[in-house]
């Protein structure tokens, strides 16, 4: 074993599984015609009813000026559109759209299953203890 520190601290060790792991299915989304960002974005919002702009921030792991320009050419590109919120119509939500969600059906299709390859060698048990942790 290696004497570096880096080499068994907890939160480099997690963030290199996490790059490689991301690395892969980023690789994935290609096909789908989709940028990381856009994936994230479109993933958070697939099963739900809109988010604010702070609430996509902190799902898609962006900061709040990069999630408006995001947002900005998703609005362009007609995978997303915002909305006036109820009942307080100063607040902005984002929804997907009729394109948005064909094109993140197949991606989330992907992701699953490029998880289920990432989680292979675990068991059922092991693979909830690992996601639960």
């Amino acid at each position: 074993m290696s004497d570096r520190f880096v080499d068994t601290y907890l939160l480099y060790l997690l963030a290199r599984a996490s790059s490689e792991a991301s690395a892969q299915f980023h690789e994935r989304l290609k096909k789908h015609g989709l940028q990381v960002p856009e994936w994230r974005v479109l993933a958070s919002l697939s099963d739900g009813d809109g988010m604010t702009m702070g609430e996509l921030a902190l799902r898609a792991l962006q900061h709040q000026p990069t999630m408006t320009k995001t947002i900005d050419r998703m609005v362009g590109s007609g995978l997303v559109e915002r909305r006036q919120g109820d009942p307080d119509r100063r607040q902005v939500r984002v929804f997907i759209t009729a394109e948005g969600r064909r094109r993140v059906d197949a991606a989330l299709e992907d992701a699953k299953l490029h998880e289920s390859e990432v989680l292979a060698d675990y068991s059922a048990d092991e693979a909830a203890q690992l996601k639960s942790m």
